[in-house]
């Protein structure tokens, strides 16, 4: 039988039985109680500590109803079976999710920091007055539910903009609005009831969507990239019954080529053959730097294999948390309900904004801007870098927004960028991209938030971090 050292204090305002209960439950939790033991009668628990026999029935029924104790009647009251401490994670609530891929949540950008539109361009008096009015109207508007797979007029804005600017033919019924991109690739694996089927990811590629796909219970299978993108027949040799792929055809993350008209061909033709999908991440939508962004994949789909996703986050601002999916016209039923009941669109009001922004014109205005600010910037650093880089370090540029440092093969990338960011710098290191063991050591420095007037320093104290690991 166990012996509770128990201690009741006559002068607290809390009552005798809750001080009892209190104390033989955290000896459960703590494990000085193990699973079977047998807690002293109501009888020698009483007498033990000068209280009544009903004071100890009301903890001990207590301890039962919240079952960290079963009553056997004659045969006693025992601990009830738990889980033992140590299967429990060690986890905290205000610990942030994906700490390997996000630094910190809710900051001001940093120098060098990837997939985040510039700080200091962005027309914040214009979108303030916009959201202003629109929050305003949606405020005084019916009492409703809206429409879950999304404001019409920005659905029908987006439509139009996709056929002006990345060549896609579609209607506003095949335009879901979703909460960014993320929301977007959570929709599509759900609508394609893709859950425990194989997938093909491109290596190197975007953490967070060979994570996500993961815990969806997709397996992922890595397929190189090279001057023309994915290469499909490597695909095919290595999975070729995969059910879907993920592509960044338009400007490949993190390297920035465009895929090749012959592998566009190929991919769908493998999606169409083998009844696959592809699902074609438009990340940077046409924030090409140089030239005018090729076509989108989803121009080329005639068949109904290919899903567009894209997202206002790195042309707007993450903090929108808005993104898009254009469906094939035959999913369009099946998108919606499952928008309706599982992730129905964000904020109208945001919604009404962004379709203003993009109705007036303003939205293509600012990508005009952007581009020629960025490109600016990107010329800028690597000027600087190509003054200051030592031979071990080569600079590379993409043709998307940003600069890639090739570190030698015994480089550390992920400890250099931990040790920028005590500087106030935020590379990202490239090594987590790939999935295969012989992964490249480097540094991805994005171009959008860059100080003309502190970038010298920038790059020299960058460097001076990446050579003492190189040496």
């Amino acid at each position: 039988m166990a012996v509770l050292p128990i201690q009741v204090d006559r002068a607290r305002r809390t009552p005798l039985a809750a001080q009892i209960y209190r104390a033989i439950r955290e000896s459960i939790e703590n494990g000085r109680l193990a699973t079977g033991a047998r807690l002293p009668s109501w009888r020698d628990l009483a007498a033990q500590l000068g209280v009544s026999r009903g004071t100890v029935r009301v903890a001990y029924e207590r301890l039962v109803a919240e079952q960290f104790a079963i009553g056997l009647g004659s045969a006693g009251t025992r601990v009830a079976e738990r889980p033992s401490r140590s299967s429990t994670p060690d986890w905290s609530p205000e610990a942030p999710p994906l700490p390997d891929l996000f630094y910190e949540f809710g900051s001001a950008p940093r120098a060098f920091q990837m997939g985040v539109p510039s700080q200091d361009a962005f027309p914040f008096k214009l979108w303030s007055r916009i959201l202003t009015r629109e929050t305003r109207v949606v405020a005084a508007a019916p009492v409703t539910y809206p429409d879950p797979r999304g404001d019409p007029e920005l659905r029908k804005e987006i439509a139009a903009y996709l056929g002006l600017a990345r060549g896609i033919r579609c209607s506003p019924s095949q335009v879901l609005i979703t909460g960014g991109f993320s929301g977007a690739l959570g929709l599509a694996i759900r609508g394609l009831q893709l859950e425990r089927m194989g997938a093909w990811i491109e290596d190197p590629g975007f953490p967070l969507t060979r994570t996500a796909l993961g815990l969806a219970g997709i397996g992922v299978t890595a397929v190189r990239v090279d001057a023309e993108g994915l290469d499909v027949a490597a695909g095919v040799k290595t999975a070729g019954g995969a059910a879907l792929a993920v592509v960044t055809p338009g400007q490949q993350a993190p390297l920035g080529m465009t895929m090749s008209l012959p592998r566009r061909l190929a991919l769908i033709a493998w999606a169409r053959q083998n009844d696959a999908w592809i699902i074609e991440d438009d990340y940077l939508s046409e924030l090409q730097l140089k030239g005018r962004a090729a076509p989108a994949l989803a121009s080329l789909d005639h068949g109904g294999r290919v899903l567009h996703i894209g997202s206002f986050s790195k042309t707007i601002s993450p903090g929108l948390r808005l993104g898009f999916v254009v469906v094939p016209p035959e999913l369009g039923r099946r998108f919606g309900e499952l928008a309706a009941c599982l992730a129905p669109a964000p904020a109208a009001a945001v919604q009404r904004a962004v379709a203003e922004f993009l109705r007036d014109g303003h939205y293509l205005r600012h990508l005009r801007r952007m581009k020629r600010l960025y490109a600016a910037r990107r010329e800028t650093l690597l000027r600087y870098l190509g003054e200051m880089a030592p031979d071990a370090i080569k600079v590379q540029a993409t043709a998307g927004l940003a600069v890639v440092l090739l570190l030698p093969e015994f480089a550390a990338d992920v400890a250099i960028a931990s040790r920028a960011l005590q500087f106030g710098l935020a590379p990202a290191p490239l090594s987590p991209w790939y999935m295969q063991s012989s992964r490249q050591q480097g540094l991805l420095l994005g171009v959008t938030n860059l100080d003309e007037r502190r970038l010298p320093a920038d790059c020299r104290r960058l460097l001076e971090l990446a050579r003492l690991h190189c040496e």
